[in-house]
């Protein structure tokens, strides 16, 4: 007799599904060697942040990052996932700030030592993710070296045209 399999398909299902296979292939990607064209997504990088970053600890670095692709969620009307490339210099960090959407980071180099308001400062190896809620206030965000770079890949699910990171002043 063959086995009969029921396939359980809720909407919020579908989403996590295409987001955690979307980490993935970001993931696999991550690896790559780096375009060295100087090319950028400038149309993308428009609505990351919503004013300059708050003045820096001179002594440390800021962390940069670069858009790699945007997607309208067909279907989620209204949502987009975003994916951006974090990285931290060495000592390397980012101010405190907030996020307009569900956000999940995967590490890909080095050590980040994070922290959202609230819970433990927690630290984050190549091949661990982490997940910050929308809104949540990231108080820690930074690379756990003072020696080696760091990166991460942030997947953004928030609305469309959101201001996807807000520094805390």
């Amino acid at each position: 007799m063959a086995a009969t399999y029921v396939r359980f398909r809720h909407p919020d299902m579908m989403v996590l599904n295409r987001l955690a296979l979307s980490v993935v292939v970001l993931a696999a990607l991550a690896w790559l060697p780096r375009p060295q064209t100087g090319v950028e997504l400038s149309w993308l990088s428009e609505p990351l942040c919503t004013a300059a970053v708050p003045p820096a600890d001179a002594a440390r670095p800021i962390g940069s990052s670069v858009p790699i692709s945007s997607e309208a969620l067909p279907n989620v009307p209204g949502k987009r996932l975003t994916v951006v490339r974090v990285t931290y210099a060495p000592g390397g960090y980012t101010p405190s700030h907030r996020h307009a959407g569900s956000v999940m980071a995967f590490v890909t180099a080095g050590t980040i030592r994070s922290q959202l308001a609230g819970g433990p400062v927690q630290t984050f190896k190549p091949g661990e993710s982490f997940f910050e809620p929308p809104g949540a206030i990231h108080l820690v965000s930074e690379n756990a070296s003072l020696t080696e770079p760091a990166e991460l890949i942030a997947v953004f699910v928030a609305d469309e045209g959101a201001t996807l990171t807000t520094y805390i002043e």
